[in-house]
């Protein structure tokens, strides 16, 4: 029966026709009558232990074997009645308190008390029904408050507004007001969805008719604008939030300083760290503020400053944690300074500090920047060693490091390890054991590489073609660069400028000179601008084929272009000329590539 309501509650909530609703409550009320008719029966079949006698309505009554013949209906009826006196009447035979004419009270008082109990349960069965009312045109649910409140609140975490705005008027037109927690789920899934406008209007709402926003409602609304990189309105917001009476807490203050991190004010970050560190607060805030104030430093490459805030914290005995640990780890890895990063994790572990996963890809990225793989492959086995679970990160920092190397046999088991913890890696990872197997001329791994790759539910993209079309070109057999390149059209994936100036040369190397020009046409009607390369290999093309004024056409285009030129255009030229003899042309380029270094 609880079943049944709850379907019939849930039918309604839904939004249900009101016939619908209507048909499902009246089967809900028939069933439970059918349940209590069901009920009294057992109940006098329990009291009375009635068995019908069995009665044969073809036959005559006869006497001697105790079988019923009868053919009319008040015969039945008064054997039935004989039989049901005789059975109570052998039932209570030795009861005391049955009196003189047969008459069992005690009978009757149990089957009152049941029939008093299954009346109760139909009461309740009926003040269960009574929050459904059901009118001719539409079909209602009275409001309850906790369960509402609670379903606007996933509402607003499944990033249903519209719904969860829906239930808030309903709610308030019941007269309920709600309080500021549950406006702050809301103005937090319309600050994750970017509807800040939104969020304005509903803050003036608060304001006008309550509740009154707090410092999360603030705080919520300020770190909307700091993700859409609107620092100017996030400052008019943290001024402003004096006029209402609301202070601003230290969580207000760590959205600001990671959003002036991040624009790289680091003046005004420090300014207001200052101002905190004065404040007579907890040793932790401290601790998460500065070490907001010191990734912003050390991510704008002020290294020094970020050495400062540490210590700083070190001075003030300010309690640090291993996020603080991690961040200025980071920083000694970028400088390149492994030394010290090594003393800062042992001074981890003094402090009672186990490395995470962060700590160690730290270490692993800062070691494959000095290019000391094989320390980074022994750190990837004492992770494992340690318990620390290896992420996509780990694997993939210390395969591009070799494949950087060129030890892309060694790169490719790591792939295979990878693949046997059920860790399918991100095409860049493939096309970096692609890219390295077309480096070495092994064409033949890199497409099984790039198999494996499709079996695994990898599609393949634009540098996965690009790095096997190079394989062919660092091989010289441009005939497979034709149905890679079919390959792209059938798949929809388009070529770039990388794929084009491959394809050209390609096509210059093995002196199909027109095919070159054709895909250069081909790559200005697709929108694709030339760079220094495309510009390279077209004067490459023209002074193969000697055909010097458009090779000079094409330099003079390089020059005007603005690109930043390399040595390659300029010794293409000078070679060629002197190849022909013409040492004045060759001498004026080489003068001219003096000049052009030297405004470089």
């Amino acid at each position: 029966m609880a079943f049944s309501l709850f379907n019939m509650g849930l039918a309604i909530s839904t939004g249900q026709s009101s016939t619908s609703a209507q048909l499902f409550i009246f089967r809900s009320l028939d069933r439970a009558i059918e349940s209590l008719k069901h009920n009294l029966a057992q109940i006098f079949s329990n009291v009375s232990y009635f068995q019908p006698p069995k009665l044969d309505l073809n036959a005559r009554t006869n006497g001697r074997d105790g079988v019923v013949h009868c053919h009319s209906l008040p015969d039945i009826v008064a054997i039935v009645r004989d039989h049901c006196r005789s059975k109570t009447q052998d039932w209570f035979s030795d009861d005391k308190e049955c009196n003189d004419k047969g008459d069992h009270q005690a009978v009757f008082s149990v089957v009152d008390t049941m029939l008093r109990n299954s009346l109760e349960r139909l009461k309740s069965m009926r003040d269960n029904l009574s929050f459904v009312k059901i009118d001719v045109t539409q079909c209602t649910v009275d409001v309850n408050y906790p369960r509402d409140v609670a379903i606007i609140k996933d509402l607003c975490a499944w990033g249903k507004l519209a719904a969860a705005f829906w239930m808030r008027k309903k709610l308030t037109e019941k007269g309920w007001i709600l309080d500021v927690h549950i406006h702050n789920h809301i103005v937090n899934g319309l600050c994750k969805a970017g509807h800040l406008e939104k969020v304005d209007f509903l803050i003036r709402e608060m304001l006008e008719i309550g509740p009154s926003p707090n410092c999360a409602t603030f705080n919520t609304y300020i770190k909307g604008y700091c993700l859409k990189s609107n620092l100017d309105k996030a400052l008019f917001l943290f001024s402003d939030m004096a006029t209402y009476g609301v202070r601003p807490n230290r969580v207000t203050i760590n959205i600001l300083l990671d959003a002036l991190c991040k624009r790289g004010l680091l003046e005004d970050a420090n300014k207001l760290l200052v101002a905190i560190l004065n404040d007579n607060e907890d040793s932790s805030s401290s601790s998460i503020t500065s070490t907001i104030l010191m990734d912003g430093c050390i991510k704008n490459g002020d290294m020094a400053q970020a050495v400062e805030i540490w210590k700083t914290l070190i001075q003030k005995n300010t309690q640090l944690d291993i996020i603080a640990y991690n961040v200025f780890i980071h920083g000694l890895s970028l400088m390149q300074d492994m030394r010290l990063a090594y003393c800062y994790i042992c001074e981890m572990f003094k402090k009672g500090f186990l490395p995470d996963i962060f700590t160690y890809n730290i270490l692993l990225s800062g070691l494959c920047k000095e290019k000391k793989y094989e320390e980074a492959c022994y750190i990837h086995i004492v992770m494992s060693r340690m318990g620390v679970p290896l992420d996509m990160m780990s694997y993939k920092i210390v395969i591009q490091g070799l494949c950087l190397h060129g030890d892309v046999a060694k790169a490719h088991g790591y792939l295979d390890c990878m693949l046997k913890k059920l860790m399918v890696p991100e095409p860049l990872v493939w096309n970096l054991i692609i890219e390295g197997y077309g480096r070495i001329g092994y064409i033949l791994s890199a497409y099984s590489v790039r198999d494996k790759m499709v079996s695994f539910g990898v599609v393949p993209n634009v540098f996965t073609y690009n790095a096997l079309i190079h394989a062919h070109i660092k091989a010289e057999i441009f005939f497979g660069v034709h149905s890679l390149r079919k390959e792209m059209q059938f798949h929809d994936t388009f070529p770039d400028v990388v794929t084009y100036n491959l394809m050209i040369g390609g096509a210059t190397n093995s002196r199909q000179f027109d095919l070159a020009l054709e895909l250069y046409d081909e790559m200005l009607r697709r929108g694709y601008e030339p760079d220094i390369i495309t510009y390279t290999e077209l004067i490459r093309c023209h002074c193969m084929r000697g055909n010097m004024r458009l090779a000079d056409e094409y330099f003079t285009k390089l020059q005007k272009s603005g690109l930043p030129m390399d040595h390659i255009p300029f010794q293409i030229l000078i070679k060629k000329y002197c190849e022909m003899g013409e040492l004045n042309k060759a001498f004026s380029i080489y003068v001219l590539w003096l000049s052009t270094v030297k405004m470089v």
